[in-house]
């Protein structure tokens, strides 16, 4: 899409981008992956029987987070002098003037807000510990960008909440109470998710590494430095495959399907490693979110047809 840098201030376009839609398969992948194994647990009739709706609920609650997260992160970054000329990644909304400091404050009350009116049904189908969670979700998406990310922390915070809580928590809401077990199997689902969308935030630091240490942000990848982190987003996506065919077996379609996976993501980590620095690596960082869109998509169906 060609972005015209002199957009009207606080227009549709603006806030479109500043909601950073590319980044919602990262949202959905999760939910999806706990509706699969809902699925697994106790079939269609799951959902044929009222559990559609706390699987749409958890849908939203995972979109309305993310673009929550995104608009802190925007409005933030952009406070702190974070988002600067320097820095190479996609344009952003405060920082570019498309939305006002103002407007972007009242946005983040709103969608903070709206998650939490999303969230409250689910209280219903999983008792009051969800309000606990939906708080948790609510105070790590402020805590991510002001604090968290700075001291290298943001990766745990992607693989418990882009992976264990929304995985683990949707099966949960979703499956009625005579067909839950007690089994690691979602938990070892969650961090394999959660390891796989790790990846999208690897590519956005390595980016952005010369930026961020000129500001003092120490991500991971300023901690480890840039060679490190090519071998760790190497080794995430074949670790989280290896989990999910332990727990569901090397039958050949599983093996097919984890392959599918691993060849789109090796293709992407030679782009990485070639492309080494600039905003040619933003072509990376899309292909890393198609990437891990596909994953939820071949690992849900590799959950339905065992």
């Amino acid at each position: 899409m060609t972005i015209d840098i002199n957009m009207r201030k606080n227009s549709p376009k603006a806030w479109w981008l500043a909601a950073r839609p590319k980044t919602l398969s990262g949202a959905a992948v999760p939910v999806m992956i706990g509706c699969a194994y809902a699925f697994f647990l106790g079939g269609m009739d799951v959902f044929t029987q009222g559990g559609w709706l706390p699987a749409l609920l958890c849908m939203l609650f995972a979109f309305i987070m993310q673009i929550d997260a995104n608009f802190i992160n925007d409005y933030y970054d952009c406070a702190k002098g974070r988002d600067n000329e320097e820095r190479l990644g996609p344009l952003r909304a405060c920082q570019q003037g498309w939305v006002s400091m103002k407007a972007m404050r009242k946005a983040i009350g709103l969608t903070s807000l709206l998650a939490c009116i999303v969230g409250l049904p689910l209280i219903y189908y999983g008792g009051w510990g969800m309000m606990a969670v939906g708080a948790l979700c609510v105070a790590f998406c402020f805590l991510y960008t002001i604090c968290l990310a700075q001291i290298g922390m943001g990766d745990l915070l992607v693989l418990v909440f882009f992976g264990i809580v929304p995985t683990v928590f949707t099966t949960y809401v979703v499956v009625p109470e005579n067909l839950q077990q007690l089994s690691m199997m979602p938990w070892n689902l969650g961090i394999a998710t959660g390891l796989v969308t790790d990846c999208l935030l690897l590519v956005n630091n390595y980016r952005d590494i010369d930026n961020d240490r000129k500001v003092g942000k120490k991500t991971l990848v300023v901690l480890i430095g840039k060679k490190n982190t090519e071998y760790l987003y190497m080794m995430l996506v074949p670790v989280a495959l290896i989990m999910v065919l332990v727990e569901f077996g090397f039958s050949n379609v599983n093996i097919i399907l984890c392959f599918a996976v691993y060849f789109l993501h090796i293709g992407t980590w030679n782009k990485l490693k070639r492309i080494g620095e600039g905003r040619a690596l933003n072509g990376v960082l899309g292909e890393t979110a198609r990437n891990i869109f596909i994953y939820g998509l071949l690992i849900s169906l590799l959950v339905i047809l065992v």
